[in-house]
């Protein structure tokens, strides 16, 4: 196995092996960080079907890793890949991970998903207890990986093999919860005194994201400003409460870009590259961005504006289908990439047939063409109705593509309003239509009639910076505030 890891984290995906959204970004790009930063750290995550692990050398450590109570008989496939340097190891187990899609289909989430993290989190403890390997911290994130603090808690108490390892839970996304039937509690493994409303009972249901918050060492989210808005009836999502009692060890970590992947100035994706007061690179990666959508030459002179992100009600799609015949009488182009609920999907694609000499909308995702979209356009739209940090409008500002965004979560910690001094977009308050075309007009409007202004508002938001150091340096400071010795 080589060096064991002090800092083991644990995730449901990681970029660039798995990705449904954000989650995989960060975890492809905080454990390295500390890494490179000296801290001993590793990535543990399931092995799914489908995932490309060629060019880092995957290898199968064990076959027969026993999982325990309640799969006695059952073993897990432990495997390992070289991530620049850093381990990140593999759980598999074919039933549970070989499938087409990480959690769900269009026809909804796996009837199994408690089951199949359950099983994650088992596999990787015992696997763990086998190796007589006990991290200093385990760092887990969101409800796949939420059963873990609560595990140590209690076995804690018996086993002294656990008794200075230190658990910290990061919530990316308080809406996404991990709530099953009751009786799946009863077959966790964990103690009958977990059942109660301070513990892992929410309504009569196993709520595994609450039982992480309940019996975690430290609660941290991904922005300072989710962190306080969580505990309100408005973002709480019915956790509040509990959230309060833990008031104490909760804390807000502002999530970090990551440069080397994100950055015109060396982006393999892009046509060319440009960096801040070289407005003719970006405006080469416009041309070159309308001629790939088959939009007209004369959206070269207009605003361009694009939309990255699923098709959702948290991030605001429906305020911009709402919004697009407005937007369209405007003469800007618009370009849509994403994909998520069918009937969002399909009255998008509507509204592309009604103007399609100016919006493209496409269904799924490509990452390459996420590079090119955000540096070909000039405004980028995020009407988000929560959103607990945010990566696309850090990628925006540093592609010299002003966000216009609602004002939450992390995108007030990472986007200076108009007219405010030192500005690096534009954000609203009401989450509405007529709140998000207005804030739309105000960045129309200072397009149209001060364009050195533009031009400085540009130059200001691809010097911002939200490299991963600076949040890594607050999670050294918070393992070691626990105790831990990283």
């Amino acid at each position: 196995m080589g060096i064991k890891p002090l800092v083991l984290f644990m995730t449901s995906e990681m970029y660039p092996f798995s990705k449904t959204g954000g989650l995989a970004d960060v975890l492809g790009a905080l454990p390295l960080t500390l890494f490179r930063m000296g801290v001993n750290a590793a990535v543990v995550t399931p092995l799914y079907g489908r995932m490309n692990t060629s060019e880092f050398g995957l290898r199968l450590l064990t076959e027969r890793c026993p999982v325990g109570y309640p799969w006695a008989p059952i073993t897990a496939e432990i495997y390992q890949a070289d991530y620049y340097g850093m381990p990140i190891y593999f759980v598999g187990r074919g039933e549970y991970f070989d499938r087409r899609n990480l959690y769900n289909t269009h026809a909804g989430d796996y009837f199994d998903n408690c089951e199949r993290f359950n099983f994650f989190c088992r596999a990787t403890l015992e696997w763990a207890r086998r190796l007589d390997w006990a991290p200093a911290v385990i760092h887990a994130h969101d409800w796949q990986s939420a059963l873990v603090p609560a595990y140590l808690h209690f076995w804690r108490r018996t086993d002294p093999f656990w008794k200075d390892t230190k658990t910290v839970l990061t919530i990316h996304n308080l809406a996404f919860q991990g709530r099953f039937a009751s009786r799946l509690f009863f077959e966790s493994g964990l103690p009958a005194e977990a059942w109660n409303m301070d513990g892992a009972e929410f309504y009569g249901d196993f709520n595994l994201l609450k039982t992480g918050i309940a019996y975690a060492d430290s609660v941290t989210t991904v922005s300072p400003s989710y962190a306080e808005e969580i505990l309100t009836p408005r973002f709480g999502c019915g956790l509040e409460g509990m959230l309060a009692r833990r008031r104490g060890v909760l804390r807000g970590i502002l999530n970090g870009a990551d440069y080397s992947v994100w950055d015109p100035r060396d982006d393999k994706f892009l046509p060319c590259i440009y960096k801040a007061g070289c407005a003719e690179g970006k405006k080469d990666c416009k041309a070159a961005l309308l001629k790939e959508m088959h939009l007209p030459d004369q959206l070269e002179d207009r605003p361009v504006m694009s939309f990255i992100g699923r098709f959702r009600g948290q991030k605001g799609v429906d305020l911009l289908i709402d919004i697009i015949p407005r937007l369209m009488e405007r003469e800007v182009g618009l370009i849509v990439l994403g994909e998520g609920k069918l009937e969002h999907e399909a009255r998008l694609q509507e509204l592309a047939e009604v103007h399609q000499d100016r919006l493209r909308v496409i269904v799924g995702y490509s990452e390459d063409l996420a590079h090119r979209i955000q540096a070909g356009s000039d405004i980028f739209l995020m009407p988000s109705r929560y959103e607990p940090c945010g990566l696309t409008q850090m990628y925006a500002l540093r592609f010299g593509t002003p966000p216009v965004a609602t004002a939450v979560g992390g995108l007030r910690d990472t986007i200076v309003p108009h007219p405010a001094p030192g500005a690096t977009g534009f954000t609203f308050q009401d989450p509405t239509p007529d709140g998000f075309f207005a804030a739309i007009q105000q960045a129309l409007e200072l397009w149209d009639a001060d364009k050195p202004a533009w031009e400085a508002m540009v130059d200001r938001a691809m010097g911002q910076d939200f490299s991963w150091e600076q949040s890594a340096a607050q999670y050294i400071d918070l393992y070691r505030s626990l105790g831990a010795r990283v």
